[in-house]
């Protein structure tokens, strides 16, 4: 009597793994790519929205034809487009800058309070602005400018104190915190010295508010948005591979010093230009880049989203100062005050989890 003896077939093994690692690369590009439409048709909706309500109600088609210039109606072309498109442009193009900036930020320094906010740049566009305020009686464009030149020199000079044979993260932010409360203490000094007229402006300007802007300032934000934003999506591949470490990003072909100055210098000058336009509106950079990290879930880290998060943000912030509160407040109230308990709770989850040194 004879007995078979039958082998059992395996299947490869690297082909099941090739299967699953590409099934799971286009789940996550599906997830990333439904969330960033998702997101676009909210800020679309929240950018005619703006624009819909105030004293003088408006339809969203009659804002949507006002805006391509579609119909010819002088009265409503005046309040769209003379009155209400300048605030709503501004918290988009600002949102856009600095919901991008601020996920730039933590990823490439790998800490969730890697934020402009903390690092000292809006502080240097602040200490800039005031100062142009108080001692050169400067205005409008003049204070934006300023605010810029100071914003961009903070970064490099943070840059350059951080480096010692490259840039780590904990490093960055160290030196940012200390060079923040340095340029805080100069404005209170440059502010000790205001007349009661300056003081006041100068004090408005740092609450920061998207309806101070001018046309020109909103186009050079524009211009550099349609520039740094694509800049910043071709640079998130670098930033992922620098997110393992350097000599990981080596291995896969990355220059860590090269790319990490380039994705730093890309941020700072957006939250450099969204300053200048708006003054330093708190805590957006702060929570765009984790909000968005929790809306795409296994594809985390994109840029993109998280600028629409911002620009989302900052559509319903400027909505709820100016509408939903008995009497208009400037936009940075109101980021302000949602933006405090998340940071308390983000300085108590990230301490129980041992995150960020």
């Amino acid at each position: 009597m004879t007995t078979t003896t039958t082998h059992p077939t395996t299947a490869p093994t690297g082909t099941g793994a090739g299967s699953a690692l590409r099934g799971n690369r286009r789940r996550r590009r599906t997830r990333s790519t439904a969330v960033t439409c998702a997101l676009a048709v909210a800020v679309a909706a929240l950018f005619v929205l703006t624009m819909m309500v105030g004293s003088f109600r408006l339809g969203a088609g009659e804002v949507v034809a006002s805006v391509l210039h579609l119909r010819d109606n002088p009265s409503v072309d005046f309040v769209v487009r003379g009155l209400r498109l300048p605030t709503a442009a501004s918290a988009l193009t600002v949102g856009l800058a600095l919901g991008a900036s601020g996920t730039i930020f933590q990823q490439l320094l790998r800490n969730p309070l890697a934020s402009p906010d903390f690092v000292g740049i809006t502080s240097g566009a602040g200490l800039a602005a005031v100062t142009g305020i108080v001692l050169l009686q400067a205005g409008g464009l003049a204070v934006s400018g300023l605010a810029l030149g100071g914003a961009i020199l903070a970064g490099l000079l943070m840059y350059l104190l951080a480096w010692r044979d490259g840039v780590t993260g904990y490093r960055f932010i160290l030196i940012g915190i200390g060079t923040s409360v340095f340029f805080d203490g100069l404005i209170g000094y440059v502010l000790s010295r205001a007349r009661l007229f300056e003081a006041r402006q100068a004090m408005h300007w740092l609450t920061g508010s998207v309806g101070q802007a001018s046309t020109d300032e909103l186009r050079l934000l524009a211009g550099a948005l349609l520039v740094l934003l694509p800049v910043a999506v071709l640079l998130q591949r670098p930033l992922r591979a620098l997110e393992l470490g350097d000599d990981a990003a080596r291995t896969l072909g990355t220059r860590p010093d090269l790319s990490r100055a380039g994705l730093l210098a890309t941020a700072i000058v957006l939250v450099a230009l969204a300053v200048s336009v708006a003054g330093p509106i708190a805590f957006v950079a702060l929570v765009a880049g984790p909000i968005a990290n929790r809306l795409l879930g296994p594809a985390t880290g994109g840029i993109l989203p998280a600028a629409l998060v911002g620009a989302a943000l900052l559509l319903t912030a400027d909505l709820v100062a100016v509408h939903l509160l008995p009497t208009p407040l400037p936009t940075g109230v109101v980021t302000g005050a949602v933006g405090a308990p998340y940071l308390l709770w983000l300085l108590a989850t990230t301490n129980r989890q041992g995150v960020g040194g």
